[in-house]
């Protein structure tokens, strides 16, 4: 499938551009292109599952953290993350194709980084590598009680993250062509969300009871945002309490190409 995918990406979007030029076509067949490849990436990712190496497991104890700032350096494959680490565990997971680990504590803090395994990284940040090879699925479980600022850095992956029970305080994606999906904290306070993605399909839920404020901008595809819970104001969207809520988000969202739908 690797030598075949991005022979099919061309010919895929060389159609699309002439059946443009003929006026085929509804729209601007840039809208058209981005669902393309993303089609195309996940049918290479289909293809390839069960096709990786063992996962190693990996953990660091919690010894009293109270705040931890845990950077997810991920290549290609699937990212899940979510509740659910062990009683005294910051963090306890499953690393297809290795894991280097860095670890350092400040008093009850502690900072943490996750990165694939330098070559593996490498190799799937390379265009011509997405359709194919060992996968680099990851399957991580956090501790619900300290404090969080989580970063991901993803190249073409499905990633998948579950915050609701965490209490996480900062949250930044930065992805390329891939498909995400978050569920934001539940009862964490204040979060502000950071999303910036390049040929993406993001999807956010915002718990109940927890008010939002978005703010930013989809170059090329579309910002869909729940406009029954988030109205429309004069630089965004907002929550009518946002103020004065307990628990809300500030997001942020810059978008190459793509689609990001949060409600």
């Amino acid at each position: 499938m690797s030598r075949l995918f991005w022979p099919l990406v061309l010919i895929a979007v060389g159609a699309l551009f002439l059946l443009d030029n003929f006026g085929w076509l509804p729209g601007n067949a840039w809208n058209w292109l981005w669902p393309i490849i993303l089609i195309f990436f996940g049918l290479s990712l289909l293809l390839r599952r069960g096709a990786g190496p063992e996962p190693v497991e990996a953990s660091a104890s919690l010894d009293g953290a109270a705040s931890a700032r845990i950077n997810f350096k991920h290549g290609a494959g699937v990212l899940a993350v979510r509740s659910g680490a062990g009683p005294d565990e910051l963090f306890h997971g499953e690393f297809g194709g290795g894991i280097d680990k860095r670890l350092d504590r400040h008093g009850d803090h502690v900072d943490v980084t996750l990165q694939a395994r330098e070559q593996d990284w490498a190799n799937w940040m390379l265009p011509w590598n997405w359709g194919g090879g060992r996968g680099l699925d990851w399957n991580v479980r956090l501790a619900s009680t300290p404090r969080l600022a989580l970063v991901f850095e993803t190249g073409a992956s499905d990633t998948r993250l579950d915050l609701g029970d965490l209490r996480v305080s900062e949250l930044t994606v930065k992805t390329g062509a891939s498909s995400t999906r978050v569920t934001l904290p539940a009862q964490a306070g204040a979060t502000t969300v950071r999303i910036s993605s390049g040929a993406a399909s993001v999807n956010l839920t915002v718990p109940a009871g927890v008010a939002a404020r978005i703010r930013g901008s989809v170059g090329v595809g579309s910002l869909d945002v729940d406009q029954r819970r988030f109205p429309r104001s004069a630089a965004g969207y907002e929550s009518p309490d946002f103020e004065t809520a307990v628990h809300r988000a500030e997001i942020q969202v810059e978008s190459g190409v793509g689609s990001v739908t949060i409600a």
